[in-house]
């Protein structure tokens, strides 16, 4: 049986990790932790071996310095993979995301609706109905709600919450998504394997989820950054009009012979061949 793996990638997150850790361990038990730590000034990484060290069930990737929340993401999908995981969670470490919902969204990558198979990729949204954010001060909303609708209408994207962070991936979606073309490392990675994700005609879905602000810490997120996402979005519309998901790659995705995608002729890369981040 393969055993979901819930990733948390850290930077000066000390005070939040070892709440987290043990709520999410108490609402998916059968679940495995992984966190990535980019070398935390506070001490973090210090903490997450003290948890590994109690917890079997709990990991740690020390990487040398910050070097991006994307970096992180395709290191430790790498890991998970080569460790045969499935499915694959990506959680945020300050409590925005919240565990408790785990169950709900793993439960939704099995279920198929009527007009499509089941997922192969559940965002947590917190802009469809049901969904809601707690203690964010308008501005952040205007610029999460702004930046979404932008790559959602640009990049033509299936999910009206492009940049939500709290998402369940299967472990073959992973592998179809071609992760060494994601070149993004910024806050706009999230829209970056989206995109990947439509164009690799993956089957995506949104459940709503209730986003909270953290209570400890300071959030990393500034309009200089949405502004540099947005940019890149507008890039890649660019420098690949046809965005739409290509015929070639439709699919069921629940069929598992197919789940290798077909590559036909060669493509742009989505960042235009720039330096990660």
């Amino acid at each position: 049986m393969t055993v979901p793996l819930v990733v948390i990638p850290t930077y000066d997150e000390r005070d939040n990790l070892g709440p987290i850790i043990a709520r999410v361990r108490t609402a998916v038990p059968e679940a495995s932790v992984l966190v990535v730590d980019d070398a935390s000034p506070d001490g973090t990484g210090e903490v997450a071996d003290g948890i590994a060290s109690r917890d079997d069930a709990v990991h740690v990737l020390h990487r040398p310095g910050k070097q991006g929340l994307g970096a992180a993401y395709l290191e430790a999908f790498d890991w998970a993979l080569a460790h045969g995981h499935d499915p694959i969670v990506q959680l945020d470490a300050d409590g925005s995301h919240l565990p408790e919902e785990l169950p709900r969204l793993l439960a939704r990558l099995d279920r198929a609706d009527a007009d499509q198979a089941a997922p192969d990729l559940v965002v947590g949204s917190r802009w469809v109905d049901g969904g809601s954010v707690e203690n964010w001060p308008v501005h952040r909303q205007v610029i999460s709600r702004l930046g979404s609708a932008y790559a959602h209408l640009v990049l033509r994207l299936p999910a009206r919450d492009a940049t939500a962070g709290f998402r369940v991936f299967r472990a073959d979606a992973l592998r179809a998504i071609d992760l060494a073309d994601v070149h993004t490392r910024g806050y706009g990675f999230q829209v970056d394997v989206l995109w990947h994700a439509h164009r690799a005609g993956l089957v995506v879905v949104e459940e709503p989820v209730r986003f909270v602000e953290r209570e400890r810490g300071a959030s990393k997120m500034s309009l200089g950054i949405a502004v540099e996402a947005a940019a890149r979005v507008t890039w890649w519309a660019i420098r690949a009009p046809w965005t739409r998901r290509p015929p070639h790659l439709a699919r069921r995705a629940g069929d598992a012979s197919d789940r290798e995608v077909q590559r036909v002729g060669e493509q742009p890369r989505p960042g235009g061949g720039e330096p990660a981040e």
